[in-house]
Parts: C-alpha cells; sequence; structure tokens
C-alpha cells in the first residue's frame, strides 16, 4: 500500500528585524515629524502609530521644538542634536569645502577722534570714483565697496571701536581686517590704544595707516616707537605688522594701503562657500517713511537673489528690493557685498545673523517656533565668568585664561597692575590683560569684556548707573578696589576657591518724583512713577538729582492707593517717604536696591 505523503506544515513568516535606530541624528530648527521619520529611515506613518502607542498624538507635519525633541529622543532611545538655521548652514559650508572661493575682504576703520577715519574712508571712496558715475555719489547704507585692480575690497562705514565691539558683543563676526589710522603729528592717543586691543582681542589682522604725514610736525618714528610698546611691530622695524604711511588730505599712498588690504587678505586665505543658502550680518537697520523697514546686510555665505525669503531673529521676510552704496537696484548679492534690502516684516537689530531659507513657510515656522519659547522663558543671557565661579571653571577645564579689563585712577598704577597681575598666574590659568587704561568704567569696557568672556578690574575708579545697568543686562562681572593688596588676594583666592562671600547690590527698579506732598506730622511724600523694575518697602534707595546721588537710606513708607504696599510695579504711581532725608523735589530719581551677601558657587 502505498505511503501517505508527509503533510507539511505551512511556513511561520519570518518577522522582519526592526529598522536599527541611529545612536544620534541632527535635525534643523523647525523640522517636523516626516522630517524625523526620514531621518530615522522609518515610514511616517509607522513612526505616528508607534508614537501613539506611548501616548504621543502627533500629525506629519507637527513642528519639533526644544522639548517635544526631548521627550521624543528619550522614547525611541536615541539623542537628538537640533541646529539653528544659522548654525545649519555654517555647517554645510563648512562640509563642502571644495565649493568655497576666495571672497573680498571686510575691513572696519578703527582709531582715536580726529585722526582721520572718515577722510581716510572718502579719500578711499574718491579714489574709485568714476567721472560718468552718477556724479560721484555714493548712497550711505553704512557699507560700501572700494576696486584695487580687478579685486573688491569691503568697508564698514561705522569708524569706531564701540559699533565694532557691539557686534561683536552680540556673537557677530564680520570684520576681516581692521585697519588702524594714527596721526603722525599726535601719535598714540586713549582711543587708538583701545582700538588696538578691541581688534587683537577680536583675533583680527591690524595694518596701521599712519595718516597726515603732510603735516610739518608729523613724526613717524614717534608713532612707530609707540605702536612697539603697544605689541605691534612694524615690519620695518623686523616686526609682523604692516603698516602704510598716508596723506588722506592729500591722498597719498591710498592705493599702497589698498594693496596691503589685498595681501593680508590673501595671507588669511578668506574663503566663503557661494552655493549654499545666503547668510550674512546686519550692520545698519532703519525705518523708512516710504519703504519701510530697511537693513544693510553683508553677505558672508551664498548668494541672495531677488524673491528670496529670509529671517533674521524673529523677524521673517521676503527680498523684494537690493540696493547697492550706488542706490542701484541688484537681482543677487554675492559673498561679501553690502547690500540694503527692502522686504523685512518688522526694523531687525544691527549684529543680528540674516538667514536665506527655502520658503516664507518655513521662515514663518521658525520665527513661531522662536517666539514660542521666549514666552516660555527670558531669553538666555551669555554666561561669562566671574571671580566667583573662577575655581569651579578651572577645575572643570573650561577655563585656561582669566581675560581682565583693567582701568585705574592714573596712568603709574595702570603700569604697576600691567605688570603685576599677570605675574599671578598659575598653571591652570593664566592672567590676560586685553585692556588697560585710566578712567572710569565705560559701556564700551563692558561692550569689550562681554565680548572677549572677561571681567573688569577698577582700582581707584568706579562705574557710572548707566554702565552698571549695561553690565548687569551683560552678566559681566566688575570689581573695584583701593588697595592692591586686596585686589591681588581676591585673584588669588579665586584661583585656589577660597574667596569668601562678597556683599553684592542687586538692582530692582526707578521711580521719579512726579509731585512732592507736605503732610502735616508725616512730613515730605513723594508722589512717583516706577519707570524700570520695582521698588519694595524693604529696599535701599538712593537719590539722585541730575545724574548725581544725593543720599542713599531707606524707605520709611510705601504706598499704593492709600494703602500700604510691599512692591510697586513698574508703570504704576505710589507715594514714598524716605527715612532721614527731607530734601527730595520733582524730577528727582530714587533707584531701589538690596545688599546681599553673595556666596561664591564652588
Amino acid at each position: 500500500m502505498p505511503t501517505k505523503p508527509k503533510e507539511t506544515s505551512p511556513k511561520k513568516p519570518v518577522k522582519e528585524a526592526p529598522p536599527k535606530l541611529p545612536a544620534k541624528i541632527v535635525l534643523t530648527e523647525g523640522a517636523d515629524v516626516r522630517e524625523l521619520s526620514e531621518k530615522l529611515k522609518i515610514p511616517p506613518r509607522s513612526l505616528l502609530d508607534k508614537l501613539e502607542v506611548k501616548g504621543y498624538a502627533l500629525s506629519a507635519s507637527d513642528v519639533l521644538d526644544d522639548v517635544l525633541a526631548a521627550r521624543l529622543a528619550k522614547e525611541l532611545g536615541i539623542e537628538v542634536e537640533i541646529l539653528s538655521l544659522e548654525q545649519a548652514a555654517r555647517q554645510d559650508a563648512n562640509i563642502h569645502a571644495e565649493d568655497k572661493l576666495v571672497r573680498p575682504p571686510v575691513v572696519t576703520i578703527m582709531g582715536h577722534v580726529d585722526h582721520g577715519k572718515t577722510t581716510l574712508l572718502d579719500a578711499i571712496r574718491a579714489s574709485n570714483l568714476v567721472d560718468k558715475e552718477s556724479g560721484g555719489i555714493t548712497q550711505h547704507i553704512g557699507a560700501y565697496r572700494a576696486k584695487f585692480g580687478n579685486r573688491s575690497i569691503t568697508f564698514i562705514d561705522t569708524p569706531g571701536h564701540e559699533a565694532f565691539t557691539q557686534l561683536r558683543a552680540r556673537g557677530a563676526k564680520i570684520t576681516d581686517i581692521v585697519v588702524l589710522v594714527v596721526a603722525a603729528d599726535e601719535g598714540l592717543m586713549p582711543q587708538s590704544k583701545e582700538a588696538i586691543n578691541h581688534a587683537k582681542a577680536a583675533g583680527v589682522p591690524i595694518i596701521v595707516a599712519i595718516n597726515k604725514i603732510d603735516k610739518p610736525e608729523a613724526n613717524v618714528e614717534r608713532v612707530k616707537q609707540q605702536l612697539s610698546k603697544e605689541g605691534l611691530l612694524v615690519e620695518d622695524w623686523g616686526g609682523q605688522t604692516v603698516s602704510v604711511q598716508v596723506s588722506a588730505k592729500d591722498k597719498t599712498n591710498i592705493k599702497e594701503l589698498l594693496e596691503m588690504i589685498i595681501l593680508i587678505a590673501d595671507m588669511s586665505e578668506i574663503k566663503g562657500n557661494p552655493k549654499v543658502p545666503a547668510q550674512g550680518v546686519i550692520v545698519e537697520a532703519r525705518l523708512d517713511g516710504k519703504k519701510g523697514p530697511l537693513a544693510t546686510v553683508i553677505i558672508q555665505q551664498g548668494t541672495l537673489h531677488l524673491g528670496d525669503a529670509f529671517i533674521a531673529a524673529t523677524i521673517p521676510g521676503k527680498v523684494r528690493a537690493m540696493f547697492d552704496e550706488k542706490g542701484a537696484l541688484l537681482k543677487k548679492a554675492e559673498m561679501s557685498m553690502p547690500v540694503e534690502i527692502l522686504g523685512f516684516e518688522d526694523v531687525p537689530q544691527a549684529g543680528e545673523v540674516f538667514q536665506a531659507v527655502p520658503s516664507q513657510e518655513v521662515a514663518r515656522r521658525v520665527v513661531d517656533l522662536r517666539l514660542s519659547r521666549t514666552k516660555k522663558q527670558e531669553p538666555e543671557k551669555a554666561s561669562h565668568v566671574t571671580l566667583d565661579d573662577l575655581f569651579k571653571k578651572m577645575e572643570e577645564g573650561a577655563l585656561k585664561e582669566l581675560r581682565v579689563v583693567l582701568k585705574a585712577d592714573v596712568q603709574g598704577s595702570v603700569e604697576v597692575l600691567r605688570e603685576l597681575l599677570p605675574s599671578l598666574s598659575t598653571d591652570k590659568v593664566k592672567i590676560s590683560i586685553i585692556h588697560a587704561a585710566t578712567g572710569q568704567v565705560t559701556d564700551t569696557d563692558v561692550l569689550l569684556a562681554s565680548a572677549s568672556n572677561a571681567i573688569i578690574i577698577g582700582y581707584n575708579t568706579k562705574a557710572g548707573t548707566a554702565t552698571l545697568d549695561m553690565a548687569r543686562k551683560e552678566n559681566v562681572d566688575i570689581r573695584t578696589y583701593r588697595i592692591i593688596y586686596q585686589l591681588t588676594d581676591d585673584l588669588k583666592k579665586a584661583m585656589l576657591g577660597m574667596l569668601e562671600p562678597t556683599i553684592k547690590e542687586t538692582f530692582l527698579g526707578r521711580a521719579e518724583i512726579r509731585k512732592v506732598f507736605k503732610i502735616s506730622k508725616v512730613g515730605q511724600i513723594a508722589g512717583c512713577l516706577v519707570t524700570e523694575g520695582k521698588i519694595t518697602r524693604n529696599a535701599e534707595i538712593r537719590v539722585i538729582r541730575n545724574k548725581e546721588t544725593l543720599h542713599k537710606g531707606r524707605i520709611a513708607s510705601l504706598k499704593r492707593l492709600k494703602d500700604n504696599a510691599n512692591e510697586v510695579l513698574k508703570g504704576l504711581e505710589c507715594g514714598i517717604a524716605l527715612d532721614k532725608f527731607k530734601d527730595i523735589q520733582e524730577g528727582d530719581v530714587l533707584e531701589a536696591y538690596l545688599m546681599e551677601k553673595v556666596k561664591p558657587s564652588l
């Protein structure tokens, strides 16, 4: 009898192993769930189903903010990094290094007032004018181009180290070369030295233009000697610093100066990638009565075209028109070109990064994301070094150099401290003086410290109220001393992590006295409007008249609408009686603050 063939059981389908997820993925700001699925190589529907099981009801078009991205990364067991649009564009430009080309250098002219910065800019401009060129009129857009042979140079037409440092403090790196103008008849002056220190702190090559050589009292060798004392040894003295003797007034050696700028640019290998989305920095911005918001942008990477969508911080737009420095309409702007752009939805801030994006939809999506982020929390301020956290940063290996802006009452003190402070350096941290001068601590010092992650030390000098306000906003540590050994002891203790708690003033708010009431048995009551911050009942009060402090004391009573109050906020009116001070007047400013013990962060 024939045997029955064995029945074979049907084969079970083999389950495909789920795709292996990468350990880390990088997304660009504004990415949605669909882009996340593409990076993970998982179909959008599958990813959404997987997330739904875990309690996330999402659609493919939902934008990933930082919080959602972090949660999804945790759920999926991967690391997610979100780059800003600007970071992603820079990274893309560097990845495709083969596309990089030499771009024209961007030059800032700096120096002491009246040493001829503006005259030199005018002389360079005049040397580039063609007789038939629209009357030779150049529009003021904050920057312009000069030609040297077949090469271009872009000059930022905002002379002065303050504008230069303000851009740096905002994180904008725009200048490739600094031309330092020094008058041959006067030599180095305080602002000349400041300019040198600001340029050095930025790590930018310096060319010295020794100006006014046409004057009978010109002394070029004295200027070179002074430069050597500031660490700028010129080439004909055996150093590395390029110097050119010019007369902006007579237009002498202007072409030689341009030649040196091109030479330094070639040595520095200044390049950019013309094939990526355009990126630049806003140099100036204004509101035109007829055209609306306008901004001058210097393009650093890529090529900007008419009609391109863009974003600058939280301001989106579309390039509706572009103008060069002569007011001519442009269809495109290439690297290092300064262009005035029409199409911003609002007036942006100087120093903001300008970034072209694929569409207005992307621009709007990123703006909404950034605005929602700022509503949830205050914009993060840059974290700068302080003496209190110096030891901690040293231990973490995050700080190997303590940069100091030094101000003192007299030049003798400056010289002593310039020698003394660096000698306190240890094998863990080097103390570097990036700027030293006499006089009060100024806003410019704060900007330099902010841009360079430095602290400010004042010896026998102080900072004004407005400067202290700026230091608070910029998170810059200002320390003032009257005795040298206390200064050096604090530095030594900070480096050893032994700094004692300090008494620190915390600003609360300001109120302006609008009316003074005299009440029997009570005395004077100041009818005030709180103009900034808040006034609290337990605060110390400073009475300021014509920018001079008349009195420091405490509040006797604080009232709001006849009721006692613990605090009154900005924009509200209140009545304030001061303890042991009766000489108040309308127009006086009351500044509230607290004196607190601050322990070092160890």
